[in-house]
């Protein structure tokens, strides 16, 4: 018999006791309501269980449930139930985070084994939350990898899954994205966390001496080398080691870094026998890997060796919601740096910052952060082009922007929200609705 509490939502009163009756006989604890603001009312942070939920519901439909959960705990497994074979929606979903969908009709073993594995999943989440506090450690992902997008709830839900595993990792995404404070993230999250974190910068590494770089040599093994010399691959033992991009790493070096990562041994130039590595390994590429592959330019065996897991870290441009609270945190941390007192950013900057491209992501971001954070204004923008859209739709636009913006600078305080817009507060709730703005998101928030 399986353990473990599952809370089902589904408005078809025959369905939902079915489902639940079925839920029952395998053991689970079921709780079943009708509607999704009950459910809510459920859930919290400490939540001892599964949540299985229909999709197409009156009101609060199956998606913006997982959604509003994931806002309060993103670690709980959300199942969906369609029953409309709409096979796309069930894989935005899963791309959104839920744990697993099911289509109706469906067997109710399948739902049942389903639930059971995502069971055993939100065991291990609570019981290693219970292990970090007890070592006094804290989580700080949200700190480091700043946002309440869907994108980055699901990359910091993936990175403190994986991190406890000794599977290697690829990190892809832009220049400037912050690859290596995923990669960084991964390395304290694990149990290496005590020992070495070995970052190397393929790029930069001299061709004519990369071998001994990375795998050290004997004394004689060339002209000048005098004494022997560890090579960064072993000045690693027992932690991380950090390949950045990995893709500029010349091909016959990627060969020999191919058994490395397979066999987990060395050979320092001139020696006669193996080393033993115990190391992780974490690589990032600007390019996805699998495009060089095709231009043949990175080995596919070394690719497959390395890609166990792959997190992909979202440019600023998906996940434009997060621009204004992370821009706030990166002027507090110069203010901080530069030992200067604490700045405060306007509404009409915030709404200005998002509005802009970012090319160079949170890197440039940042150098934005720090210049206004030192009394510099920031130069006009150079990269908007002008758009299609009518003129009602880009001044809706900005009426929102500038209400995000006005909100996120008074923590989600209304009254002096509408004060300083002008408004009075039954207008700024109307433009709230009208906009589906949630206060709650910018409620004392930790940046």
């Amino acid at each position: 018999m399986t353990s473990g509490r599952i809370l089902l939502i589904d408005d078809e009163d025959d369905m939902r006791l079915s489902t639940a009756q079925s839920l029952d006989l395998e053991g689970f604890q079921v709780e079943d309501v009708a509607d999704a603001q009950a459910a809510l009312d459920r859930v919290g942070f400490g939540f001892a269980g599964v949540v299985i939920t229909d999709i197409r519901m009156p009101g609060m439909d199956g998606m913006t449930l997982m959604r509003r959960i994931r806002d309060i705990d993103a670690d709980i497994p959300v199942i969906l139930v369609t029953g409309h074979g709409d096979v796309q929606l069930a894989v935005r979903a899963m791309r959104e985070g839920a744990y697993d969908f099911v289509e109706k009709p469906f067997d109710g073993q399948q739902l049942s084994e389903i639930a059971a594995r995502a069971m055993d999943y939100r065991r291990v989440v609570l019981e290693n939350r219970v292990l970090r506090a007890a070592a006094g450690q804290v989580d700080d992902l949200e700190t480091r990898l700043v946002g309440r997008s869907n994108v980055m709830i699901d990359l910091r839900r993936r990175l403190r899954t994986i991190a406890p595993t000794e599977a290697d990792v690829l990190i892809e995404g832009e220049t400037g994205v912050g690859k290596e404070v995923v990669a960084r993230a991964l390395h304290d999250l694990s149990p290496r966390a005590g020992k070495p974190f070995i970052a190397i910068d393929c790029a930069s590494l001299p061709a004519s001496l990369i071998e001994s770089e990375l795998f050290g040599h004997e004394a004689g093994a060339f002209p000048g080398a005098l004494r022997p010399r560890y090579g960064k691959f072993e000045h690693a033992r027992g932690g991380t080691i950090l390949l950045d991009e990995i893709g500029s790493m010349p091909l016959d070096v990627q060969g020999k870094l191919l058994r490395v990562v397979q066999d987990r041994v060395i050979s320092p130039l001139g020696a006669n026998e193996d080393r033993v590595l115990d190391v992780r390994f974490i690589a990032t590429s600007r390019q996805p890997l699998e495009d060089e592959v095709a231009r043949g330019r990175f080995r596919a065996d070394l690719l497959y060796r390395l890609n166990v897991v792959t997190l992909n870290v979202p440019p600023l441009s998906a996940r434009r919601e997060d621009i204004q609270l992370l821009f706030i945190k990166l002027v507090q941390e110069a203010a901080a740096r530069h030992r200067r007192p604490a700045v405060a950013v306007p509404p009409t900057l915030l709404a200005e910052i998002v509005e802009r491209n970012w090319p160079g992501n949170v890197r440039e971001l940042r150098n934005a952060a720090d210049r206004h954070a030192l009394g510099i204004a920031l130069q006009p923008a150079e990269d908007r082009s002008p758009d299609q859209m009518r003129l009602a739709h880009r001044v809706a636009m900005f009426e929102r922007d500038v209400i995000v913006a006005t909100l996120a600078a008074h923590g989600g305080r209304l009254k002096p929200v509408y004060e300083s817009l002008g408004l009075s507060r039954k207008s700024l709730y109307e433009k709230m609705q009208k906009y589906r703005i949630d206060k709650t998101h910018y409620v004392d928030h930790e940046v």
